[in-house]
């Protein structure tokens, strides 16, 4: 099957106010790159503003909170998200399973909720370097999707993302048969569990994507896009990863 090639931003505690003339320039560039899809995970704090200036780019969150409404302090709900304009929503993020000591399960749960109040999601898995060194990458990331893949889970709202926790940042990346290979094994295990809808999920890769290496990843047999960190936050470094999608 063919997918469109996705290319999604993550900020992470990063933007502020004066940082929307990137958000408006990444918005031009995904209209000027019509063969590939764009979208863009903020800061809640900026997320309205955003949406005022992205015209039909998605913009979305970095997490969300599994319950509709309640004693969460400092939490914020799907439907919250969905009142300010937002239209996606990342979740199982690594960082957010390390340092919140977020679950599988919170995962599974955050994304049904997301789900339920109309928002896309890119659930994300990868193991960690300890787990890599130890030959037990393929297990770990086949363990995070059995138990965070929601049984109703179809191309049309979610995507998956592959981000070896320690490539993150650190501008180390898998090979591409390394990363091929956990994307296959990924597909295969969403497949046992969703059948055939598994062949219109999306399976992202992230880790240290950049402007010079995004071609040669993108054009790896089974990856379907990339979530993009650091290089995402301004126009002159995304841009060039879009257009490496475009081109695909």
């Amino acid at each position: 099957m063919q997918r469109r090639k996705l290319v999604a931003g993550n900020w992470k505690m990063n933007g502020l106010r004066a940082d929307l003339p990137e958000v408006a320039a990444i918005a031009r560039a995904a209209v000027e790159n019509p063969g590939v899809d764009v979208m863009l995970g903020l800061p809640f704090t900026l997320i309205e503003a955003a949406v005022g200036v992205a015209g039909a780019l998605p913009i979305g969150a970095q997490d969300c909170h599994e319950a509709d409404r309640g004693a969460h302090t400092g939490c914020i709900s799907a439907a919250m998200l969905r009142e300010i304009g937002a239209r996606m929503v990342i979740v199982g993020h690594s960082e957010r399973r390390a340092d919140q000591h977020e679950t599988s399960q919170d995962a599974w749960a955050k994304a049904a909720a997301a789900h339920r109040h109309g928002l896309e999601v890119i659930l994300c898995c990868g193991e960690s370097e300890a787990e890599r060194d130890a030959g037990r990458a393929e297990r770990v990331v086949q363990a995070q999707i059995e138990k965070s893949l929601p049984e109703t889970a179809e191309g049309g709202w979610l995507t998956l993302a592959y981000e070896p926790r320690w490539a993150i940042g650190t501008g180390r990346t898998p090979t591409l048969d390394e990363i091929a290979s956990i994307h296959a094994i990924a597909r295969a295990k969403m497949r046992s569990l969703v059948g055939d809808a598994a062949d219109g999920i999306r399976i992202l890769y992230g880790g240290s994507v950049t402007g010079d290496n995004a071609g040669a990843i993108l054009a790896a047999e089974h990856v379907d896009g990339a979530l993009v960190g650091g290089a995402s936050l301004t126009a002159a470094k995304f841009v060039p990863i879009i257009e490496a999608a475009a081109t695909l």
